[in-house]
This record gives structure tokens, C-alpha cells and sequence, in this order.
């Protein structure tokens, strides 16, 4: 079912009230499409109703229109929207691709490529992802997915899809992963809601970019949702994984939540860990001398009240900028150490609810649902890929990459300098002597405005050293603290460290992998490893920003076109093809060394020690859709 041919529901009166309301609050640029669709009539995406251009991440709900032509727009999208609830079809229910990336060049006032309407097309129910043939699973098939966060419900899903014997085992004690662990003061998604959502459980959201209550809550409902809890052991600890050979199955050990240790055996073992769940605490002189409470923002204590004390912060990376302003109001004093500098870009939706109209649109009219949402993929996902690129000519390439990166960078510029107001004597400690989007592009949810509260100092320095409630800075400034906050990120380059994986030919991966150098193809498989993916694994995350669960969908997909091909082949094990590994990752580094991640001026952590990225995806999300659609089998090899 498409988003154009999907349920409908004729309003009462009350609910028909709903619904003008919401259309009235909508925004037009979705409008427009869906006029353009409903009706058929070109003109909407002519002038005088093409909007404006919008301002960074803002939505544009005006399309920066006249308000007449405004009121013209959402008269017109009533009266088509009523008109399709009393049973009159969509004039244009499948767009063609060149026709949808013309939409959504309208709609967001800048070019789009015309083969981006392809994964419009896909998103919208108009085309399937997979071109792999569905091949029925063997009976006695079995797979063993290690991890129940976003990555093992996606996995879970596929699996239950397509009646494969299947267990999820998980260290916590429930689903969620990622959103279970990090419960810090502030935690929430930096992805607008509507695009950060499974595709085959989309939902209610309250607010446009939720909290982790609500994100935990979305996770495990789908999982129960789907059935998943019954296949799912949680509290239990894998430690090892190991290719058998003469049985061509994993044996994977673990301890149970009984503390009792056991193996299990697999035919196919996915590994779903993710990359963010090792936590990175530095190294430092006294730690372990620190008479107060001391945290990583991962484990924050349940209960953890910091009302009144004086908290030392150290970290300003994602999880730093929002646990800063959640918390400054409350404590007696804040102290952030920040030894680096972060780009942070306007953030108009932060902590906003969507109303109970617009809610209601969203979930009644499936074709005004999908172009929000695509308008947001592409805002979020693609719009700046380009601007990435270096420019060989360009004449500064200290500060920016190329002109649209300049122009970027002095937007960002000037909007540090309003929020700082009459604390201009922060500029040079904020802003950043690298090209934006150098580290990943953070989001503004007030953390300016807590740099200028009077019980917050910044400290740009190290935290060097500990001596009982004391901390000292690299260049020897002394704070005293009742509570210390490790902001300090992940383990993200050693990633698959969390239990031991042994090859076929007795090799550990954590060595074939130079401990903090990992590859894969389409981040997915090994050679050596026979029958062992990883989802969400090396190069597959999105450094220019966007949904991680689209990349994590499309992944999973291909992962089981490769089984697909498997088991079309009449064989028992799959692995990839050397060359075809070599050739992928020797491609990954090159689009990467054209890239702003590579810039001789900048660290993030999606580098390893050696300076190769390995956390993130040099791709544009259109072109990793058409990566994995199918898995080729002349890149496999395939053994009965």
C-alpha cells in the first residue's frame, strides 16, 4: 500500500475540525506536493506558489510566501484532502522518479539530482529496495543475532518476515540499546523523529525531536510489537565466537544471567553491537582519588540528583551540549572542561511538541506524512553532501573546504556571535579553527546561552589531573567538585571489541582488524569469516547527518539478499571475495580523502589512531540505496 493509495477514514465532525486545524499548521512545501498529487494540477509547482529557499535546518512551514498565497495553498489542500477522505482518488499516485525529485526541488527551492527520485520512490511504497529474488529459508536454519538494540529489532524484523529460527541475546535487561543505556539529563536524538523511524513502524511522535523516554518507549513497543520478546534472552554476556569448521556453524559462548556459562551454535551469526557502546573515558593522573560521584554520560546513575551541586563537565561533544543545558539551572556551579572547539547549527525545533492537529494530518493523510518526511531525509541527509567535497583550488583551506562550506562557516559564525550576546569574550573559546562539519554538525539546544549563565565557567583545557575533590587543568586552573561527568564519547573505531571473533582459519578479528582499523564490504562481512555480518559496522554510519536507521535498514537489507544468494546457490556458507573487499575499501578511503573528515586541521572520533576514517559513510544515502539492493554473487564465494 502507497502513501497515496493508503487507508482512509471519513472525519466526524470533530475530527474534520482537527484536520483544518492541522492543515492550517502544516507546512507548505508538503502541501505543494501533495496538492500536486491529489489533484494533478501542475501549476503548484509553478509560480507564484514556489517557496523560498529555507534558512539552515528550519522546516520553512511558510515556504516564505505571501501570506494570500499562503492562505490560497491551504485553502486548496483542504478542499483536495477533504475531497480524497470522501473517496476521490489521487490524480498522480505514482510519480515517476524524475517527476518526484522535481517535486522535492520545488519543495525545497534547490536543485535535486534527478536520480534521487529513485530512494523517493522507495520510501513513498512506489518500489521495492530489494531486486534479490525471495528465496524460502531451509528449514532448520539458524540464526543467532547478538545485541537488541535499533540494529536487532531491524534484524529481528527481517528474520520474523521471513520465518527463520532465530534468538536475540542481549546484555540488558530489556530492548533498546543505545536508547537503554544513555539516560543522562538531556539525552535525545539530534534526527528529526519523523525520519528517525523504522519504516514498517512508523508512530505518533509528541515531539519533533524526542527524548530519550519516548525514544526507549518507540523501540521496545515496536519490538513487542513485532513479536520479538519471545525470541529475545536478556542479561546475558557473549565473550566469544568462534567458526567451526567441521560443522560449519559459529559456537558462541556466553554467560547467562544465571551467571552459568554456555555455548550456542549458529549456521549464521549477526553481530548487531553497534558503535557506540564501548565508553571512552580518558586516562587521568588521581582518577581513582575523586571523593565525589564520577560518571560517564552512558552509565548515569539512576537517581543521579545534581540539584545544588557543583558538577565538572568534561566534554562539549553531542552528549556534553545537551547535558550542559539540562542541568546549568539546577547546579551551584558548572565547569566545563572543552580541550577542542565544536560547530553547532541552529537548532528551531529543539524542544518543540507537535501540535495535536499536525499530528492528526500526520497520521490520517499518509502522502502529507511521506513528503514531510522526505523533505526531512533530504535536509538532514543529503543537501550537504556536496559541500564536503575539498576544492583542490580553493585559497583558504585552513577554515573552509570550498565556497559553500565558506558561506557555511560565516552563517555559523555569526549565529555564535548572537547567541554569545554580550559575552563576546567566549568567541575565541568556541569557535572552531577547522571547516565546519570537520566533526560531526552539532545542534544547538541552548548550549551558548549556558556559557554566558553566571555558575558556569568554560575551561579550554584538559582535565589533567585529580587530587580527591580537586581537578586540575592542563594549565593548572583548580576546580572543586562534587560530581564528574565523562562526556567523552565511545570507543568508536575498535568496534566488534566486546567479545573475541575467531575466523576459520584461527584468526582473531580484533588482529585482522589492527585493533582500531576495521573494514568490510558494504560494512557488512569479513573475508575469513564465513556466514558472519556486521550491522551498523565499519563505514556505514552518516557523518553528514540524517537517519541512522535508513542506513541500518538498507544494510540489513543486503545482509539477507546475501543469505538470499546463499541459500540460491545450494550452499551452506558465503564469504567475500578478497579482492572485492580489498577493492571496496581502497574506494572508501579515496572518497574519503576528499573529504572534509580527512582536513589536516581536524580530529573527530571517526578516525582511528592512524587518521583513516572508519566510523562513517563517505556515501550520499541514494547512492548506499543502490549499493545494497542485491548482492552480486560473483563477490562471494559460496561453499556446500
Amino acid at each position: 500500500m502507497t502513501a497515496a493509495t493508503g487507508a482512509r477514514k471519513l472525519p466526524t465532525d470533530d475530527d474534520a475540525a482537527l484536520l483544518r486545524e492541522g492543515i492550517r499548521l502544516a507546512n507548505i512545501p508538503s502541501l505543494l506536493s501533495v496538492l500536486y498529487q491529489m489533484t494533478g494540477e501542475s501549476r503548484w509547482l509553478e509560480p507564484p506558489y514556489c517557496p523560498a529557499r529555507g534558512k539552515g535546518l528550519d522546516d520553512n512551514d511558510d515556504g516564505g510566501l505571501p501570506e494570500n498565497i499562503q492562505d490560497e495553498v491551504r485553502s486548496a489542500a483542504e478542499e483536495a484532502i477533504l475531497a480524497w477522505k470522501q473517496g476521490r482518488p489521487v490524480a498522480i499516485p505514482a510519480p515517476d522518479s524524475a517527476q518526484l525529485a522535481r517535486m522535492l526541488s520545488v519543495s525545497m527551492a534547490e536543485p535535486v539530482p534527478e536520480n534521487y527520485g529513485e530512494i523517493i520512490a522507495e520510501d513513498m511504497g512506489l518500489t521495492a529496495h530489494r531486486k534479490t529474488p525471495e528465496v524460502p529459508m531451509p528449514a532448520g536454519l539458524k540464526v543467532l543475532v547478538i545485541g537488541a538494540g535499533v540494529s536487532g529489532i531491524c534484524a529481528g524484523w527481517n528474520l520474523k518476515r521471513l520465518g527463520v529460527d532465530f534468538r536475540i541475546l542481549e546484555k540488558n535487561d530489556d530492548f533498546g540499546g543505545t536508547w537503554y543505556e544513555n539516560r543522562y539529563p538531556g539525552a535525545g536524538v539530534d534526527t528529526p523523529n519523523h525520519i528517525y523511524t523504522f519504516s514498517f513502524a512508523k508512530n505518533d511522535w509528541s515531539r519533533y525531536f524526542a527524548l530519550q523516554g519516548e525514544l526507549l518507549d518507540y523501540f521496545r513497543g515496536v519490538a513487542d510489537q513485532i513479536g520479538l520478546r519471545p525470541h529475545t534472552e536478556f542479561g546475558v554476556r557473549v565473550t566469544a565466537a568462534r567458526w567451526d569448521a567441521e560443522t560449519s556453524q559459529w559456537v558462541v559462548s556466553v554467560t547467562g544471567a544465571d551467571g552459568k556459562a554456555r555455548e550456542e551454535r549458529a549456521d549464521i551469526l549477526l553481530s548487531a553491537v553497534g558503535i557506540l557502546n564501548l565508553p571512552q573515558i580518558p586516562e587521568i593522573a588521581g582518577a581513582e582519588t575523586f571523593t565525589g560521584v564520577a560518571t560517564h554520560t552512558a552509565t548515569w546513575p539512576e537517581g543521579l540528583d545534581v540539584t545544588g551541586k557543583r558538577v565538572a563537565l568534561v566534554g562539549n561533544g553531542a552528549s556534553g551540549m545537551q547535558v550542559a543545558p539540562a542541568i546549568a539551572a539546577k547546579v551551584k556551579s558548572l565547569t566545563i572542561f572543552a580541550r577542542s572547539k565544536q560547530w553547532a547549527a541552529p537548532f528551531p525545533q529543539f524542544g518543540k511538541v507537535v501540535p495535536d492537529p499536525v499530528r492528526y494530518l500526520l497520521q490520517t493523510v499518509p502522502l502529507y506524512h511521506e513528503w514531510y518526511r522526505i523533505r526531512q531525509f533530504w535536509t538532514f541527509n543529503d543537501r550537504i553532501h556536496a559541500s564536503l567535497q575539498k576544492d583542490p583550488d580553493w585559497p583558504e583551506p585552513k577554515l573552509s573546504l570550498n565556497a559553500i562550506n565558506d558561506r557555511h562557516r560565516q552563517h555559523f559564525t555569526d549565529y555564535v556571535k548572537a547567541e554569545l550576546d554580550d559575552r563576546q569574550d567566549l568567541l575565541d573559546l568556541v569557535l572552531p579553527n577547522f571547516p565546519p562539519y570537520g566533526k560531526r554538525i552539532l545542534l544547538d539546544n541552548g548550549w551558548y546561552r549556558t556559557l554566558r549563565r553566571p555558575n558556569v565557567t568554560l575551561v579550554p583545557q584538559r582535565l589533567a589531573k585529580i587530587e580527591g575533590s580537586t581537578l586540575i587543568a592542563g594549565d593548572g586552573t583548580r576546580v572543586d567538585a562534587d560530581v564528574l561527568v565523562y562526556a567523552t564519547g565511545f570507543k568508536a573505531a575498535e568496534m566488534q571489541s566486546s567479545y573475541s571473533i575467531t575466523g576459520k582459519e584461527g584468526q582473531q578479528l580484533r588482529d585482522v582488524w589492527e585493533g582500531d582499523n576495521p573494514r568490510a564490504y558494504i560494512g557488512s562481512t569479513v573475508p575469513g569469516f564465513p556466514n558472519f555480518f556486521t550491522i551498523l559496522g565499519p563505514n556505514v554510519g552518516l557523518g553528514h547527518g540524517g537517519s541512522m536507521i535508513k542506513a541500518i535498514e538498507l544494510q540489513t537489507s543486503y545482509i539477507f539478499s546475501v543469505i538470499a544468494r546463499m541459500v540460491e546457490a545450494g550452499a551452506r556458507t558465503v564469504e567475500v571475495r578478497e579482492e572485492t573487499y580489498e577493492d571496496y575499501n581502497r574506494r572508501i578511503d579515496e572518497a574519503h580523502g576528499r573529504m572534509v573528515w580527512t582536513h589536516e586541521g581536524t580530529e573527530n572520533w571517526y578516525r582511528n589512531s592512524r587518521g583513516r576514517v572508519v566510523a562513517i559513510s563517505p556515501w550520499r544515502n541514494d547512492d548506499f540505496w543502490r549499493m545494497t539492493r542485491d548482492a552480486d554473487p560473483a563477490d562471494y564465494i559460496f561453499s556446500s
